[in-house]
Protein backbone atom coordinates (compact mmCIF):
# COMPACT_ATOMS: atom_id res chain seq x y z
CA UNK A 1 0.00 0.00 0.00
CA UNK A 2 1.36 3.39 -1.03
CA UNK A 3 0.39 6.09 1.49
CA UNK A 4 1.83 8.63 3.92
CA UNK A 5 2.35 8.20 7.65
CA UNK A 6 -0.79 10.12 8.62
CA UNK A 7 -2.98 7.98 6.39
CA UNK A 8 -1.24 4.86 7.69
CA UNK A 9 -2.08 5.99 11.24
CA UNK A 10 -5.75 6.08 10.29
CA UNK A 11 -5.57 2.59 8.77
CA UNK A 12 -3.98 1.25 11.97
CA UNK A 13 -6.65 2.90 14.14
CA UNK A 14 -9.35 1.22 12.05
CA UNK A 15 -7.64 -2.11 12.74
CA UNK A 16 -7.80 -1.47 16.48
CA UNK A 17 -4.23 -0.29 17.13
CA UNK A 18 -3.61 2.62 19.49
CA UNK A 19 -0.70 4.54 18.02
CA UNK A 20 -0.14 8.21 17.23
CA UNK A 21 1.06 9.53 13.89
CA UNK A 22 4.47 10.58 15.26
CA UNK A 23 5.36 7.03 16.19
CA UNK A 24 4.10 5.79 12.82
CA UNK A 25 6.36 8.38 11.18
CA UNK A 26 9.42 7.12 13.09
CA UNK A 27 8.66 3.49 12.26
CA UNK A 28 8.07 4.19 8.58
CA UNK A 29 11.17 6.38 8.39
CA UNK A 30 13.40 3.68 9.89
CA UNK A 31 11.94 1.15 7.44
CA UNK A 32 12.37 3.59 4.52
CA UNK A 33 8.65 3.47 3.76
CA UNK A 34 8.01 7.20 3.63
CA UNK A 35 6.82 8.56 0.32
CA UNK A 36 9.22 10.78 -1.60
CA UNK A 37 7.70 14.21 -1.96
CA UNK A 38 7.72 15.60 -5.49
CA UNK A 39 9.26 19.06 -5.50
CA UNK A 40 7.55 21.21 -8.09
CA UNK A 41 9.58 24.07 -9.47
CA UNK A 42 7.39 26.79 -10.97
CA UNK A 43 10.12 29.40 -11.21
CA UNK A 44 11.05 30.54 -14.72
CA UNK A 45 8.59 28.07 -16.17
CA UNK A 46 8.57 28.40 -19.95
CA UNK A 47 5.29 27.88 -21.80
CA UNK A 48 4.95 27.19 -25.51
CA UNK A 49 4.73 30.29 -27.71
CA UNK A 50 3.32 28.59 -30.80
CA UNK A 51 0.62 25.94 -30.70
CA UNK A 52 1.70 24.46 -34.02
CA UNK A 53 5.30 23.33 -34.19
CA UNK A 54 7.14 23.97 -37.45
CA UNK A 55 10.38 22.03 -37.81
CA UNK A 56 13.10 21.86 -40.45
CA UNK A 57 15.01 18.83 -39.16
CA UNK A 58 14.87 15.90 -36.74
CA UNK A 59 15.57 16.60 -33.05
CA UNK A 60 14.49 20.21 -33.35
CA UNK A 61 11.50 19.54 -31.13
CA UNK A 62 10.44 16.40 -29.28
CA UNK A 63 7.27 15.78 -27.29
CA UNK A 64 6.53 13.43 -24.41
CA UNK A 65 3.36 12.33 -22.69
CA UNK A 66 1.90 9.56 -20.53
CA UNK A 67 -1.08 7.41 -21.53
CA UNK A 68 -3.09 5.17 -19.22
CA UNK A 69 -3.54 1.56 -20.34
CA UNK A 70 -6.15 -0.64 -18.66
CA UNK A 71 -4.88 -4.06 -17.53
CA UNK A 72 -7.86 -6.43 -17.05
CA UNK A 73 -5.96 -9.01 -14.99
CA UNK A 74 -4.96 -6.41 -12.39
CA UNK A 75 -8.12 -4.34 -12.57
CA UNK A 76 -6.11 -1.13 -12.78
CA UNK A 77 -4.19 1.08 -15.19
CA UNK A 78 -0.58 0.80 -16.27
CA UNK A 79 1.16 3.82 -17.79
CA UNK A 80 2.96 4.32 -21.10
CA UNK A 81 5.49 7.14 -21.37
CA UNK A 82 6.31 7.91 -25.01
CA UNK A 83 8.75 10.34 -26.61
CA UNK A 84 8.25 11.38 -30.25
CA UNK A 85 10.38 13.37 -32.68
CA UNK A 86 8.03 16.00 -34.12
CA UNK A 87 9.77 16.32 -37.50
CA UNK A 88 9.88 12.64 -38.43
CA UNK A 89 7.14 11.29 -36.11
CA UNK A 90 9.64 8.65 -35.03
CA UNK A 91 9.02 7.18 -31.58
CA UNK A 92 12.41 7.73 -29.99
CA UNK A 93 11.83 5.97 -26.70
CA UNK A 94 9.06 4.62 -24.49
CA UNK A 95 8.58 3.09 -21.06
CA UNK A 96 5.68 0.93 -19.86
CA UNK A 97 5.03 0.32 -16.18
CA UNK A 98 2.48 0.43 -13.38
CA UNK A 99 4.44 3.27 -11.86
CA UNK A 100 5.99 6.25 -13.64
CA UNK A 101 7.52 8.98 -11.52
CA UNK A 102 10.23 11.58 -12.04
CA UNK A 103 12.95 8.94 -11.60
CA UNK A 104 11.66 6.92 -14.56
CA UNK A 105 11.30 10.08 -16.68
CA UNK A 106 14.93 11.03 -16.03
CA UNK A 107 16.16 7.49 -16.72
CA UNK A 108 14.29 7.34 -20.04
CA UNK A 109 15.57 10.75 -21.13
CA UNK A 110 19.09 9.87 -20.04
CA UNK A 111 19.03 6.70 -22.13
CA UNK A 112 17.72 8.65 -25.11
CA UNK A 113 20.34 11.39 -24.98
CA UNK A 114 23.13 8.85 -24.51
CA UNK A 115 22.05 7.11 -27.73
CA UNK A 116 21.60 10.22 -29.87
CA UNK A 117 24.10 12.81 -31.02
CA UNK A 118 21.60 15.54 -30.24
CA UNK A 119 22.00 19.24 -31.13
CA UNK A 120 22.38 22.10 -28.68
CA UNK A 121 19.07 23.70 -29.47
CA UNK A 122 16.72 20.74 -29.08
CA UNK A 123 13.44 21.55 -27.31
CA UNK A 124 11.34 19.07 -25.37
CA UNK A 125 7.65 19.81 -24.90
CA UNK A 126 5.24 18.26 -22.40
CA UNK A 127 2.10 18.98 -20.43
CA UNK A 128 2.16 19.98 -16.76
CA UNK A 129 2.12 16.48 -15.31
CA UNK A 130 3.80 16.20 -11.91
CA UNK A 131 6.53 13.97 -13.36
CA UNK A 132 7.47 16.57 -15.96
CA UNK A 133 7.42 19.72 -13.82
CA UNK A 134 9.38 18.09 -10.99
CA UNK A 135 12.48 20.01 -9.97
CA UNK A 136 14.80 17.04 -10.55
CA UNK A 137 13.57 16.60 -14.13
CA UNK A 138 13.99 20.28 -14.91
CA UNK A 139 17.47 20.33 -13.38
CA UNK A 140 18.49 17.25 -15.38
CA UNK A 141 17.37 18.77 -18.69
CA UNK A 142 19.16 22.00 -17.86
CA UNK A 143 22.30 20.01 -17.04
CA UNK A 144 22.33 18.26 -20.43
CA UNK A 145 21.53 21.48 -22.29
CA UNK A 146 18.00 20.67 -23.43
CA UNK A 147 15.33 23.38 -23.37
CA UNK A 148 12.02 22.46 -21.78
CA UNK A 149 8.65 24.06 -22.47
CA UNK A 150 5.18 23.31 -21.16
CA UNK A 151 1.77 23.37 -22.79
CA UNK A 152 -0.94 25.57 -21.37
CA UNK A 153 -3.59 23.89 -19.24
CA UNK A 154 -6.30 22.03 -21.19
CA UNK A 155 -4.58 22.51 -24.56
CA UNK A 156 -3.71 19.01 -25.88
CA UNK A 157 -3.33 20.56 -29.36
CA UNK A 158 -0.06 22.11 -28.15
CA UNK A 159 1.28 18.58 -27.71
CA UNK A 160 -0.48 17.40 -30.85
CA UNK A 161 2.05 14.92 -32.25
CA UNK A 162 2.37 12.71 -29.17
CA UNK A 163 -1.37 13.03 -28.56
CA UNK A 164 -1.98 11.85 -32.13
CA UNK A 165 0.34 8.88 -31.63
CA UNK A 166 -1.43 7.83 -28.46
CA UNK A 167 -4.73 8.20 -30.32
CA UNK A 168 -3.38 5.90 -33.03
CA UNK A 169 -2.42 3.37 -30.36
CA UNK A 170 -5.97 3.42 -29.05
CA UNK A 171 -7.44 2.77 -32.52
CA UNK A 172 -4.89 0.30 -33.84
CA UNK A 173 -3.82 -1.54 -30.69
CA UNK A 174 -5.97 -1.21 -27.58
CA UNK A 175 -9.34 -1.62 -29.33
CA UNK A 176 -8.19 -4.26 -31.83
CA UNK A 177 -5.95 -6.66 -29.93
CA UNK A 178 -7.24 -8.94 -27.19
CA UNK A 179 -5.06 -8.98 -24.11
CA UNK A 180 -5.51 -9.77 -20.43
CA UNK A 181 -2.16 -9.37 -18.71
CA UNK A 182 0.46 -6.64 -18.52
CA UNK A 183 2.99 -8.90 -20.23
CA UNK A 184 0.70 -9.56 -23.17
CA UNK A 185 0.05 -5.91 -24.01
CA UNK A 186 3.71 -5.08 -23.32
CA UNK A 187 4.80 -7.47 -26.07
CA UNK A 188 2.13 -6.11 -28.43
CA UNK A 189 3.33 -2.55 -27.80
CA UNK A 190 6.97 -3.46 -28.46
CA UNK A 191 6.07 -4.99 -31.82
CA UNK A 192 3.78 -2.11 -32.73
CA UNK A 193 6.45 0.56 -32.14
CA UNK A 194 8.76 -1.27 -34.56
CA UNK A 195 5.92 -1.45 -37.08
CA UNK A 196 4.95 2.20 -36.56
CA UNK A 197 8.49 3.49 -37.04
CA UNK A 198 9.50 1.26 -39.93
CA UNK A 199 6.41 0.08 -41.83
CA UNK A 200 3.43 2.36 -41.20
CA UNK A 201 3.05 5.05 -43.87
CA UNK A 202 2.28 8.54 -42.57
CA UNK A 203 0.10 10.78 -44.73
CA UNK A 204 1.46 14.06 -43.35
CA UNK A 205 5.01 12.90 -44.13
CA UNK A 206 4.16 12.34 -47.78
CA UNK A 207 3.21 8.68 -47.40
CA UNK A 208 6.55 7.53 -46.07
CA UNK A 209 7.45 5.97 -42.72
CA UNK A 210 8.87 7.87 -39.72
CA UNK A 211 12.24 6.13 -40.15
CA UNK A 212 12.35 7.01 -43.86
CA UNK A 213 11.73 10.65 -42.95
CA UNK A 214 14.40 10.44 -40.25
CA UNK A 215 16.97 8.96 -42.62
CA UNK A 216 16.08 11.47 -45.31
CA UNK A 217 16.64 14.51 -43.09
CA UNK A 218 19.11 13.35 -40.44
CA UNK A 219 21.98 15.07 -42.27
CA UNK A 220 20.37 18.35 -41.19
CA UNK A 221 21.06 17.57 -37.54
CA UNK A 222 24.08 19.48 -36.29
CA UNK A 223 25.83 17.67 -33.46
CA UNK A 224 26.68 19.54 -30.28
CA UNK A 225 30.36 19.46 -31.19
CA UNK A 226 29.75 21.02 -34.61
CA UNK A 227 27.57 23.76 -33.16
CA UNK A 228 30.04 24.58 -30.39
Amino acid sequence: MDCGYRMMSEYLKREGYTINHKKVFRIMKSAQLLQTRITRDHSNKKYVKHRKVKTTRPLECIEMDIKMVWIPQKGKNAYLLSIIDVHSRRILKDYFSFNIKQKQVIELLSGLFEELDYPKNVVIRSDNGSQFIAKNVREYLSLVGVSQEFTHIATPEENAHIEAYHGTLKREVFTKFEYFTFGQIEQILKKYVVFYNNKRLHGLLGKITPMEKWEKDKHLICSREKVA
